[in-house]
């Protein structure tokens, strides 16, 4: 038993093109239209890819990106909706036998009429491959907008050993600057206003600090140097408040204790600043032992204590 669903049949659809057969004008225009649109979406993915390598405007990106989809979907359903058949064949339930009934036999056929519609128009499958691989040209952008490996950057800043402890100006700091409780942004030489190597070198009374064992020889009379890069979004950590020995970030409030080796005790941070070990010279001046032990700034996934490595 067959019946049609949309009522094509009734207007004279003649079915899938085969060899011997001429398409109908209207299989034509339908061929037609569905290869303009594949041949519009590799255009529009190709032209894409140059526009974003070439840094154009996002909004032209924008529309680009729009008419590749479009085009892909649009030429993909006109394809289904009008040079598929879509006749149903119904197949009755009946008693197994060794030979095909007749009901089966025209759902056979029409499953092979169907394979026919798709498999014998080659050149809309060729458009088709093509407009796949221009999208697929389109779909780069994110693996381009990745950007290098960043490698060990992360691990390490500017500060080594023997780096001078240097202010704003650039010039050394001297111990004599800070007074008790006082607060100075400063850097390795050479790297003034480098962002992860930014450090608060603070002054306090060596008595108060709680600092472990191993890490006491780095706050000589204490003065104590800590990343002044907030360990839970990067934000600067601005704030010192002398009476409580807190530092603290202006964007989410974290507060770090200045005595305890800067340990979080309110806020969103999770990690404790690190701490800078600085030397002080017989002149006044400091010098930095090393690099920070551990990563600065915010976590990411797979850092761990210590060096990261």
């Amino acid at each position: 038993m067959t019946s049609g669903i949309d009522g094509r049949s009734a207007r004279g659809y003649a079915g899938p093109r085969v060899r011997g057969r001429v398409p109908t004008a209207s299989e034509y225009r339908a061929e037609v239209l569905v290869g303009t649109l594949f041949v519009l979406t590799i255009v529009a993915g190709f032209a894409l890819l140059v526009v974003y390598l070439v840094g154009g405007d996002t909004q032209v990106q924008g529309v680009l990106l729009t008419l590749a989809f479009g085009g892909l979907g649009a030429g993909i359903v006109v394809w289904a909706q009008r040079l598929l058949p879509t006749r149903l064949a119904i197949e009755e339930r009946h008693p197994i036998a060794p030979a095909l009934t007749a009901e089966a036999s025209e759902v056979a056929a029409a499953t092979r009429e169907a394979e026919a519609g798709f498999t014998r128009r080659h050149l809309l499958i060729g458009l088709l491959f093509g407009a796949v691989a221009g999208l697929g040209a389109a779909l780069l952008m994110p693996v381009l907008s990745l950007g290098p490996a960043p490698g060990r950057d992360l691990f390490v800043t500017a500060w080594k050993k023997g780096s001078r402890v240097v202010g704003l100006d650039g010039k050394p700091v001297q111990a004599s600057q800070l007074p008790i409780d006082g607060v100075l942004t400063v850097f390795p030489e050479g790297a003034v206003g480098d962002a992860m190597a930014q450090t608060l070198l603070i002054r306090v009374p060596p008595d108060l600090l709680r600092l472990p064992p191993d890490r006491m020889a780095w706050a000589p009379d204490g003065y104590v140097a800590y990343s002044k890069v907030c360990t839970h979004a990067g934000c600067p950590v601005g704030l010192y408040r002398a009476i409580q020995h807190r530092l603290i970030c202006p964007c989410h409030q974290s507060t770090f204790d200045v005595l305890d080796g800067a340990q979080p005790s309110f806020g969103p941070a999770a990690r404790a600043l690190p701490q800078l070990p600085i030397r002080l010279l017989p002149d006044g001046t400091f010098v930095a032992l090393g690099d920070f032990p551990e990563p600065v700034g915010p976590s990411f996934w797979n850092m761990t204590s210590g060096d990261g490595a």
